[in-house]
């Protein structure tokens, strides 16, 4: 029997293992893994961060940092939520074998993607799939302090009954003014009614669940290709991205020296660019901010268009050479892009570019 914590309590340090006390089916193929120290002691952390556990595997120990799940105002015990990919030994390891009683070693808390010490600013959490977890920790920190927090929550999966910690979302968002909670989905599960949003999150959709995010502390997590679109989003609404803040699935950072360094492509209004028209045989010098149907357009050529948002996929061409910045809202999919083709309402020209039209 684990003792329940005291008033006088002390802190658990790492030199003590953790027993799992608790493992909870969230979605299919997704568990949640609660901790307590024997000792009864205490945990200390910020929301976000997290653990590193020694998994004794046949073939020998192997570490693994899990991002903890669980709110720090609950500070009785900690849980990290798994999804293990296809690839994932350790993390099937966990699945097939963690049970209660069982006791692990443990390092940390660490990591520097978390919640400022006092959290009373507005706040806008992005994620996508297991990306969830340090958002639900720090939803629940912003919700369990007892005050009324100002919180847009966006969760994005593949299909509804893959939304990780959904009913517990919703039971927060039932209960705050300050919590709206947003969800999309790629698919619908069959025999199954989906209200909610559907298809690829969009800059649209951004501006339909937080209007004012633009005055938000944005908190990204999700697959790299996911987080990379969310900040060409960002970028190309003009968003200070001082403000934007991301953990990564396969490198979380202990110290801010080993935070990821943006490369982003963000076009620039004083550098010059080219779109050569192919089929046209002609060409236009322009700025990096003009779309590559701007230019078709000032140089007198019809490329067929409509929404001019990246949403409809009229003015689908194919480019031929160079390279474009293109930020669309689901007008395009990933087998075109592969094959070359590109939206020109939302294609920003990077140098010399040449397409079919």
């Amino acid at each position: 029997m684990i003792p329940m914590p005291r008033a006088d309590t002390p802190v658990w340090q790492d030199s003590e293992p953790l027993e799992c006390v608790a493992v909870v089916p969230e979605t299919p193929g997704v568990r949640t893994f609660v901790f307590r120290p024997p000792s009864g002691a205490t945990f200390v952390y910020r929301a976000g961060q997290f653990l590193t556990l020694d998994l004794p595997l046949p073939g020998g120990n192997v570490q693994r940092t899990y991002t903890i799940s669980s709110s720090p105002v609950v500070n009785a015990y900690v849980s990290v939520t798994i999804k293990p990919g296809p690839d994932s030994v350790a993390g099937r390891w966990m699945m097939d074998n963690l049970k209660p009683g069982m006791r692990l070693r443990a390092y940390g808390p660490a990591g520097v993607f978390h919640l400022p010490p006092q959290p009373d600013g507005k706040y806008l959490f992005i994620s996508a799939g297991s990306g969830v977890t340090p958002m639900m920790s720090m939803a629940s920190t912003l919700f369990e302090r007892g005050e009324d927090p100002d919180m847009t929550f966006i969760q994005i999966a593949r299909r509804p009954s893959e939304l990780i910690f959904r009913r517990k979302l919703e039971y927060m968002a039932g209960r705050v003014q300050g919590l709206k909670l947003h969800f999309v989905v790629s698919v619908e599960d069959p025999y199954e009614v989906w209200t909610g949003y559907r298809g690829r999150f969009n800059q649209l959709m951004l501006g339909l669940m937080a209007p004012d995010y633009l005055e938000r502390d944005v908190y990204c997590c999700g697959p790299d290709s996911f987080m990379q679109a969310v900040r060409d989003m960002l970028n190309g609404l003009g968003f200070d991205m001082a403000r934007y803040h991301q953990e990564s699935f396969h490198a979380p950072a202990e110290t801010k020296a080993e935070l990821t360094e943006f490369d982003d492509v963000v076009p620039q209004e004083d550098v010059g660019a080219e779109v050569i028209f192919a089929g046209a045989g002609l060409s236009a010098r322009c700025s990096q901010t003009d779309t590559v149907l701007n230019v078709a357009r000032g140089a007198g050529l019809n490329i067929p268009s409509g929404c001019q948002f990246g949403i409809c996929g009229t003015c689908k061409i194919r480019k031929v050479s160079g390279e474009v910045h293109m930020v669309h809202n689901g007008g395009i999919s990933d087998e075109d892009v592969e094959a070359g083709y590109i939206l020109a309402c939302c294609s920003n020209p990077i140098g010399r570019v040449e397409v079919e039209a």
